[in-house]
Formats: structure tokens, sequence, C-alpha cells
């Protein structure tokens, strides 16, 4: 467990490092004179948002799909079983992207 949060920590520290940007106020002449509107800006974290819900998403259907199969591997007879609960899990993380994408999808909207 702790070797897994050690792995992570550098995502962790990316990321925590990159929100401090996102609630950085800058004054009308500054954001005049980035060349970057709000709309673009908005695109912008819209598609980078999807890109990582698209990435973990499929890290983690690439996982429960190794586990699964690896399940069915030694215990076949329990594969009807294991097929069923990973569509489920597969199901809930997916819903996860599109949740992400809805809110993606009207940041862009507003």
């Amino acid at each position: 467990m702790i070797r897994k949060l050690i792995n992570a920590a550098p995502a962790f520290a990316i990321l925590a490092l990159a929100s401090l940007t996102t609630f950085a106020q800058e004054s009308a002449a500054a954001a005049a004179h980035s060349g970057m509107s709000d709309k673009a800006a908005s695109f912008w974290a819209a598609g980078m948002g999807m890109g990582f819900a698209a990435a973990i998403a499929a890290f983690s259907q690439s996982r429960g799909i190794a586990a699964s199969v690896t399940a069915t591997a030694r215990n076949p007879q329990a594969g009807g079983r294991i097929f069923t609960m990973m569509l489920l899990g597969l199901a809930f993380i997916e819903s996860l992207v599109l949740f992400t994408f809805l809110v993606c999808y009207t940041k862009i909207l507003a």
C-alpha cells in the first residue's frame, strides 16, 4: 500500500502544482495582453479534462479486464459471474468519463 502511494506521489504533486495556476486571477490588462480569451481557455481546459478522464478510465478498465481474465483462468466455473461483475464495473468506470464530458461540455457553453 505504501509503495503504491510512493509511486503515485509524483502524479499527485504535479496535479497539486498545476491547480495553483487555475485559481490565479489576472487584471483586465494582463488578460487582454495574454492573447487567450476565456472561451479559448475553457476549450483548452475541457480538452485537458477529457484527456485525463479518458486516460485514467482506460487504465482502470484495462486493470479490471486483466483481473477478470486472471480470475476466470483460475476458476473457470465462476466465469459467468465474473464476466457480469466485470461488465458492471466497466459501466461504472465509463459513466465517470461521461459525467466528465457532461461537465466539460456545460462549462464550454457557460
